[in-house]
């Protein structure tokens, strides 16, 4: 079984890799942008079409609010992309926002900034995946029928792929991302080129359709609050922004200017897209509703388009106007937009696991969660993540509308008090700093991050009040047990370091005991009773017995005589047990020799069975398991299990452990060294 499970590991994750290897895993630029902006380039397939959605719940004649509406959307990307620069330069570690926020504002804001990502983290999988789902399932029913169980099925494999290391997992990602970069700017250009200089008029399927107004006489508030849900929902092109910032570890030299540059590619290409999206959608007509009541508010001539109607999203819809229907670009864009949405999710599986393996090095998370894997990759963290989406992918049956509200509002509080934070890092340098050019490059600093503060912050506040009742209320109670989960693993870890500190009035644990009394426990006399009885003298404790329950008498009197026949040279000791208990006598003993002899050690030898079966575990050492679980919560007892191989163990004995290069070398060279010190 071992074998065929370590035969699976390797198969599917790959051989383990040395420490050494780290720096073979570092990113080029190259790969980095795949790796970690797939998400933000992804948000061009879905954040221009929420925009048109939610305003033409007021009709058509909304459309016309769109530009300005995608203006701001720009504006807070821009801001964002500038001000993420600063805290790569600044905090170039990889604790992004949560050390930024930890520094400046104190462990309660960093927490804050930690748990809303944690939670945005597990969105963006969910999202991107469901979303994925939903372009494939538009071609493939069995996909539509099924579409939670397609959806986790796809997040086993991103997590299996992102197992094999960063280095792997970028590598594969890398040509579906850059495919789908290249084929919307030439979707963006030839559209472009069309319209300005041809002077062609392109017409999307949907352009003839009508969409009836759910929301018609709107007061003036009414709209404003129409068109600021509108703009929350088109913020979702900002997420994975501060992905680059918590991954900078993962860049070659110079770090710090390689994830800056990286990070500027990223939003200068989301900006063109984004916008050339949106700009090609309104010159082709484009309408598109809320799928849930699509079928019933789109009209086509003139009637409800009824329950069998599919509404392409955006992408296809302006693919179709540029390049015609059926066409092989059109295709081109609809497979690689697909496949993106999928691969955004990676965004999340390089920075989640990251930012646990940080708050776990503080103490924040388990310390299981800042060890690498067998591929150097935060494993712990990658399989989290996996679950979490899953669960919510399962809960809400992978429906992106239904999600898509809980998405945002975390990278918005990380975002606010980062920048927050970003501007306090700054007025704190500028007290000590007397160079007048670096004094000025500062300022400069400053002020852009008191903008995104700002910008950010107004965000946050628009993202909160227009989506609480929509759902947003869900990250609201996540984000607090997440904080105060934190919060409590933190208090259990100081407690432990208090109580386990060398304390210089205390009595030193390291003097030695009075005495050591030790005790073998014996069932019956086989060879795992005189292995242990040999190992316990071999020892020289100060006194050793041998002790056993006398459930039944008969049994007892047989093993005396037996051991008195033998003349094995320790003595025996019968507990009695009326209640044919074992594990209730033999604790009252120890701790009655404790009471006698408080300076005393008390060891205790159990003989235990290896085996070679999983099964065989419920067969044997049941008892041995009960006495270890008891006496180890006594304080001076010592437990110690002296192995017995049965036969078949022998499967798991001489399994060869895989070399690395060189190791086949390592005896000889070893051996060629002790020469040399003895001559």
């Amino acid at each position: 079984m071992s074998k065929v499970t370590d035969l699976v590991k390797r198969l599917f994750i790959g051989r383990a890799l040395r420490s050494t290897q780290l720096h073979e895993q570092l990113l080029p630029k190259r790969i980095a942008l795949p790796v970690f902006a797939s998400d933000a380039l992804s948000s061009v397939a879905y954040a221009p079409q929420e925009i048109l959605v939610i305003l033409s719940l007021a009709g058509v004649s909304f459309y016309h609010f769109s530009p300005w509406v995608a203006v701001a959307v720009v504006v807070v990307m821009l801001t964002v992309v500038a001000s993420y620069r600063q805290n790569v330069h600044a905090y170039p570690s990889g604790g992004g926002d949560y050390e930024v926020a930890t520094v400046n504002l104190g462990p309660n804001a960093g927490l804050t900034v930690a748990s809303a990502l944690m939670v945005d983290y597990v969105l963006t999988v969910a999202v991107s995946v469901a979303n994925g789902v939903d372009y494939v399932g538009a071609t493939i029913p069995y996909v539509a029928q099924h579409k939670p169980l397609v959806a986790i099925l796809i997040v086993i494999v991103l997590t299996l792929v992102n197992l094999r290391g960063i280095r792997e997992s970028g590598a594969a990602f890398a040509i579906p991302t850059y495919a789908f970069m290249f084929a919307v700017l030439g979707l963006i250009m030839w559209g472009g080129f069309r319209v300005f200089v041809l002077g062609d008029e392109l017409r999307a399927p949907t352009a003839g359709y009508e969409i009836v107004a759910e929301q018609s006489d709107l007061t003036s508030f009414a709209a404003a609050f129409l068109i600021l849900r509108a703009f929350s929902s088109g913020c979702a092109a900002l997420t994975g922004v501060e992905a680059i910032s918590n991954g900078v570890p993962a860049f070659r030299k110079p770090k710090s200017r390689n994830a800056a540059n990286t990070l500027l590619m990223m939003g200068l290409v989301s900006v063109t897209m984004f916008v050339g999206i949106i700009s090609l959608g309104l010159a082709s007509g484009v309408k598109v509703a809320d799928p849930a009541v699509a079928f019933r508010d789109v009209l086509i001539d003139g009637r409800p388009a009824g329950p069998g109607y599919y509404q392409q999203p955006i992408i296809s819809q302006v693919a179709d106007a540029v390049f015609g229907n059926g066409s092989l670009p059109f295709f081109v864009i609809s497979a690689v937009t697909a496949l993106i949405l999928f691969l955004a999710a990676n965004t999340a599986f390089n920075g989640f696991p990251v930012l646990g393996s940080i708050l776990a090095q503080d103490r924040y998370l388990p310390r299981q969660l800042h060890t690498r894997g067998d591929r150097l990759a935060f494993s712990n963290g990658i399989v989290i993540l996996a679950a979490g989406a899953c669960l919510l992918l399962w809960g809400f049956e992978a429906d992106v509308s239904r999600l898509l509200n809980l998405y945002i509002l975390g990278v918005f509080v990380s975002f606010t008090l980062s920048q927050i934070g970003m501007v306090r890092h700054w007025s704190r340098r500028l007290r000590t700093e007397t160079d007048p050019k670096v004094r000025h490059q500062m300022y400069r600093s400053r002020t852009i991050n008191f903008f995104g503060g700002v910008m950010t912050g107004l965000v946050l506040l628009v993202v909160l009040f227009t989506k609480f009742t929509h759902g947003a209320w869900i990250v609201c109670v996540a984000m607090p047990v997440l904080f105060l989960m934190m919060k409590g693993i933190h208090r259990h870890y100081e407690n432990v370091s208090r109580e386990l500190a060398v304390d210089e009035s205390a009595v030193d644990e390291s003097i030695l005991p009075a005495r050591n009394h030790a005790i073998v426990l014996v069932s019956k006399i086989h060879k795992p009773t005189l292995r242990a009885l040999a190992y316990a003298r071999a020892t020289r404790p100060s006194k050793l017995e041998a002790i056993t329950v006398g459930v039944e008498g008969a049994e007892a009197r047989e093993l005396q005589e037996e051991w008195e026949r033998r003349g094995i040279p320790v003595p025996l000791k019968t507990l009695d047990s009326p209640y044919r208990e074992i594990t209730r006598p033999i604790l009252e003993y120890v701790k009655s020799l404790r009471r006698r002899s408080p300076r005393d050690v008390v060891s205790v030898y159990i003989p235990e069975y290896v085996v070679g079966h999983w099964w065989e575990h419920i067969l044997h050492n049941q008892s041995a398991l009960r006495l270890k679980t008891r006496l180890i919560f006594q304080p001076g007892v010592m437990v110690i299990s002296v192995p017995w191989q049965l036969h078949s163990s022998d499967r798991l004995k001489g399994r060869p452990e895989p070399l690395a290069p060189g190791a086949s070398r390592r005896p000889r060279q070893e051996a060629a060294r002790d020469e040399d010190v003895k001559a």
